[in-house]
């Protein structure tokens, strides 16, 4: 008794000492930190997708959905930085500026073109049209304005969540190696570099991963961003579902795992880590063996026929929707690309899809022709499989880290920014023997070889990689467009220029001239943000040559402890950056080098300056202006004019059910057809257009899968191209972590009449089991 009394006293004093303890570690905390993160899917239908540059990829559903994930690190009386990762192809210098505008009016000068990067993850399967440059828009059938509105929406959303959740908090950064997840796709020009560089390196790609942890002081982790080279490529050139391919799906496995894990340290059990993290299966009562009660309940509920609904039913239904979400912070976690350039996903190698062999390893081509040659990922031949081990790979890696970082980020907030004239800057070189020389950059022009495509994607036509040379035809095709003259032609040597596109100007820029260069600091971590794609190679000359500015000279700033990361496809685009050497080998990433061969010298140049303005407390130069290019876009997409379906069908009827008292195991594809109508009409923001449910008891269904889950696809097709009728299929591969019990799928769209109201309605399926 006496004993037990005695605990008793104590406890409230040790828990008194505990609480104490926490508060002491909640001021030592030196930032104040914010995340957030919104949807910028857009229009799931009818636009051309970004990446592959391919006329017949057109979006007609989701894979899963697309995010615009944001953090804001604030000195608590000071500087600030903001950090946004798009679930799209890359940046564009014309969201950024619509995006700042809106910055600027809502909270002043506070967030300006400074201390905001806007960073792409490359998804090659995400709506295009809102570059402002002509050869950015071609196969879009030029401007796309929801795809432009989608994403300024969104990451205004973003920002504005991550601003409303400042609160203390700290940062830890860690870094690991990730060897299965990328391969060099263009490693004969990789081998051009000097054997002395190469030997420095164990690989011919960058392996390690660079993770930052959030921590709130109250609410303990609530994000996690985290960079590591590999493209977007997963999926291929002919997927038509929007998607965030590997990164994407790496990004919503790590906030579903954490979600689902949210105690603190998270188990990586193998038995377990291999399975898709749900975050809601917890809430399902595991339902014991009585297969025959679940088809009698399952025969009760009928597919229902299309109803009219509203919009808000489709954001309350969702799975992960902000109106369930409870008081803490949404746990946010980013995949940022960082020097993605040579490096493919599709890493068990290229071959011939003719004979099986693998592709000339010059030219990537196979009996001379470029089109046979495609890259194979770890799911060959299954391409979704392929983004999900790739985005997996990624997923547990970041777990790993997150796990075992203790490396606080301590120091100062701060950042340079300028815009530099990439068409003609001089650039100081070292000379062979000492001394330098002044080189220039050239306006940009894109290579035969750049109409090759790569492995991930390739081109038509005859042209190859390794080109250096072109064809006569070609340049004649050329000429009918723009002619370049003896300068420029010097100047890009030895690029045969296909299409000169620096000096094309009508109807307007058809590339960009003036790029944003940026550098970003958070204590010892130092963010590169670069408007581009760089090689393997030329990323490591680039953060080689910043941190020896950021360490040299015996700076008190950072010693030796300085962590250097690219920030890849980030604030507008430019396409490629290779190092002189790949250049001359004119592959694909040499021939869509814009800038010439001393494209990377330019950026070495310009960083260091802004590293030794960072150290110095010097402000830089803004530049010149980019153009803004928005009054001028046009547009040749045709808009929804209206939606149809036959005599005596409502919208959301089904067109074809499940099978009637159908039973589904794990791993079953589960497929309901329903009378739709095109998602342009609404875009179903931060809602859904297909829904898992699961029933609980005898009448709650309750949601577990929206089309923002790996295991759910919502295809849409039309019977003809100019038919006003269309279908969605929804297709659910039952994850073996699914609950036995009675599920429906639904579906939620919105059709145009010819007056052009629009409608909101919704459909179910008849139930069917899983056992």
């Amino acid at each position: 008794m006496m004993t037990g009394s005695i605990r008793m006293i104590w406890l409230p004093i040790v828990l008194l000492l505990l609480v104490e303890n926490c508060r002491g570690v909640k001021s030592a905390s030196n930032y104040l930190i914010g995340l957030g993160s919104y949807d910028i899917t857009g229009p799931a239908a009818d636009v051309n997708m970004m990446g592959y540059a391919n006329l017949d990829q057109i979006a007609s559903g989701v894979h899963f959905r697309l995010r615009a994930r944001a953090f804001i690190v604030a000195e608590k009386q000071g500087n600030r930085v903001v950090f946004v990762n798009l679930d799209a192809c890359m940046a564009s210098q014309l969201v950024t500026i619509k995006v700042l505008e809106r910055l600027k009016a809502r909270y002043g000068d506070l967030y300006t073109e400074n201390n905001v990067a806007i960073s792409g993850i490359h998804t090659h399967s995400g709506p295009g049209g809102y570059l402002q440059y002509v050869v950015y828009l071609v196969t879009s059938l030029g401007f796309v304005h929801q795809s432009f509105d989608a994403l300024v929406d969104g990451i205004e959303q973003s920002i504005i969540q991550a601003h409303g959740n400042l609160r203390p908090g700290s940062i830890y950064v860690n870094k690991g190696e990730l060897f299965d997840a990328g391969v060099n796709r263009s490693p004969s020009a990789y081998l051009n570099n000097p054997a002395s560089e190469r030997s420095k390196y164990k690989y011919d790609v960058d392996k390690d991963m660079t993770l930052l942890k959030f921590v709130d002081d109250e609410w303990g982790p609530v994000g996690s961003f985290n960079w590591f080279a590999t493209h977007g490529t997963s999926m291929s050139r002919t997927n038509s579902l929007i998607s965030g391919d590997n990164k994407g799906a790496a990004a919503r496995f790590m906030e579903d795992w954490f979600d689902q894990n949210s105690s603190g340290s998270i188990s990586l059990d193998e038995s377990k880590i291999n399975e898709i993290p749900r975050r809601v299966s917890n809430i399902i009562p595991v339902v014991k063996d009585n297969h025959h009660e679940l088809l009698e309940l399952a025969a009760s509920f009928k597919s229902s026929s299309g109803k009219s609904t509203t919009r808000f039913l489709s954001l309350a239904t969702r799975v992960r929707s902000a109106l369930r979400q409870a008081d803490r912070p949404r746990f946010v976690s980013a995949f940022c690309q960082t020097n993605c350039g040579d490096v493919s996903p599709n890493v068990l190698g290229a071959f011939c899809i003719d004979t099986g062999l693998p592709c000339d390893f010059n030219h990537s081509t196979c009996g001379g022709k470029n089109e046979l040659c495609y890259g194979r990922g770890p799911g060959y031949p299954d391409e979704f499989e392929s983004t999900r081990v790739i985005g997996e790979r990624q997923f547990r890696k970041a777990a790993e880290l997150f796990n075992s970082a203790s490396e606080k980020l301590n120091g100062k907030i701060d950042y340079r920014h300028t815009f530099v004239d990439f068409s003609e800057l001089n650039v100081t070189i070292p000379k062979e023997g000492g001394g330098t020389n002044v080189v220039k950059t050239c306006p940009a022009s894109m290579g035969f070889a750049f109409a090759a495509g790569t492995t991930d994607g390739p081109g038509a036509f005859d042209f190859k990689q390794g080109d250096d040379q072109g064809n006569a035809f070609w340049r004649l095709v050329r000429n009918l467009l723009k002619t370049p003259n003896k300068e420029q032609v010097d100047c890009q040597h030895p690029k045969p220029i296909l299409l000169d596109t620096g000096e094309m100007k009508q109807p307007y820029d058809w590339a960009p001239s003036i790029l944003p260069v940026q550098i970003l600091r958070i204590g010892q971590l130092v963010i590169l943000s670069v408007p581009g794609e760089f090689t393997t190679m030329a990323g490591r000359r680039l953060r080689d040559a910043v941190k020896k500015v950021l360490t040299s000279g015996g700076s008190k700033e950072f010693g030796s402890n300085v962590h250097v990361v690219i920030a890849g496809l980030t604030n507008t685009y430019s396409q490629y950056v290779t190092t002189f050497e790949e250049y001359q080998i004119q592959r694909y990433e040499g021939a869509s080098t814009l800038y010439g061969s001393h494209t990377l010298s330019g950026y070495i140049q310009e960083f260091k300056k802004l590293a030794a303005a960072l150290i110095s407390g010097q402000s830089v130069e803004s530049g010149p202006q980019p153009p803004n290019l928005l009054d001028k876009q046009i547009s040749l997409l045709t808009p929804v004019v209206m939606d149809s379906t036959p005599i005596g069908v409502n919208f959301g009827d089904v067109s074809l059910d499940v099978p009637k008292n159908s039973t589904f195991k794990r791993g079953d594809n589960v497929t309901v057809i329903f009378w739709s109508a095109c998602p342009r009409n609404d875009l179903m923001t931060e809602g859904t257009f297909a829904l898992v449910e699961i029933l609980k008891g005898k009448d709650l269904w309750v949601p577990v899968y929206d089309d923002d889950d790996f295991c759910l696809r919502f295809v849409w097709s039309r019977p003809a191209k100019l038919s006003a009728r269309s279908h969605a299929t929804i297709e659910w591969i039952i994850p073996q972590t699914a609950a036995s019990g009675v599920y429906r799928i639904r579906h939620f769209g919105a059709a145009k009449s010819i007056v052009g109201s629009i409608k909101h309605f919704k459909g179910s399926s008849s139930a069917f089991v899983v056992a």
